[in-house]
């Protein structure tokens, strides 16, 4: 089945799909993103990925390109010609096409609005959870306003290949007080030796992660404390456990940081049990 996607207003073939050279989000990186979970048909946690996009867009001062209800039918019908039943569903928007000026162009000017749709093997990620994953640590070069989804990922792409040369599946952040802010493309968790979970609070200086919502549902759910503190990335390295969380890997166990072994080198139970719980406790939209 060829991919399709959808372009500001039309469903095209995803091979030929594209933007206008002067669309801001090439040229500025002026744009917001979503990415939600598609799993057993079901889209995860539509409503706060939403208003996480809303939220985004007021930041930035971009209008919504259409009703939040007509985005809703247009990311299941770019899952339905997709085909998808477990995979991610990613929509840009960004403000619009206009000749290259740093200034805002019109407050009328057209959005531009990208709705894709891939399809993921949950057999390749339970097998990677299985496993776990590595981690690197990297210092802190972003922008302040890391809150806002934005599309200039550029620090985080370079963060994520840096792992990759190093034989690691993701980067995390460190401030220079040594403490852990997320990762390039996830929020950061680990668990204390009371077994209580600790994750930066999301306040400032942190992506307020959807998923990572949803697993403080899941933890409450299983009757597990969590604390919203700053963690340094020796207290990680000395944790019971480590684990990730984003819509891309839901709950991912990390087994290794800078090349030390996170406990006993293996997945631990508290994230086994939250993955294991977060498709029943999280929203389910039928896609």
């Amino acid at each position: 089945m060829p991919r399709i996607a959808y372009v500001n207003g039309r469903y095209v073939a995803h091979a030929q799909a594209g933007v206008h050279i002067e669309d801001r989000g090439y040229q500025f990186a002026d744009g917001v993103y979503e990415v939600c979970e598609v799993a057993r048909g079901y889209i995860m946690d539509m409503t706060r990925h939403l208003d996480r996009l809303d939220r985004s867009l007021r930041e930035l001062s971009i209008a919504w390109p259409l009703h939040r209800s007509a985005l809703q039918v247009v990311m299941r019908e770019v899952i339905r010609r997709n085909g998808v039943r477990n995979g991610l569903v990613y929509m840009q928007v960004t403000r619009g096409v206009a000749p290259r000026d740093h200034f805002f162009p019109a407050p009328d000017t057209p959005r531009t609005l990208v709705v894709t749709a891939r399809k993921t093997s949950p057999a390749a990620s339970a097998k990677k959870a299985e496993q776990g994953i590595r981690v690197i640590t990297v210092p802190e070069n972003r922008w302040e306003r890391v809150d806002i989804k934005t599309v200039g990922l550029l620090p985080n792409a370079m963060a994520r290949q840096k792992a990759r040369d190093a034989g690691a599946q993701e980067a995390w952040f460190v401030d220079p007080d040594g403490t852990v802010k997320e990762g390039a493309s996830t929020n950061v968790w680990i668990v204390a030796g009371d077994g209580t979970l600790l994750t930066r609070p999301a306040a400032s200086g942190i992506l307020r992660g959807v998923t990572r919502a949803t697993v403080m549902d899941v933890a409450a759910r299983l009757g597990l404390r969590v604390e919203e503190r700053a963690f340094t990335v020796d207290e990680a390295k000395a944790a019971r456990e480590a684990f990730i969380t984003a819509a891309t890997t839901v709950v991912m166990p990390v087994v290794e940081i800078d090349g030390t072994p996170v406990a006993n080198g293996h997945p631990g139970s508290v994230a086994v049990s939250l993955r294991a719980a977060f498709f029943d406790i999280a929203e389910k939209t039928q896609a």
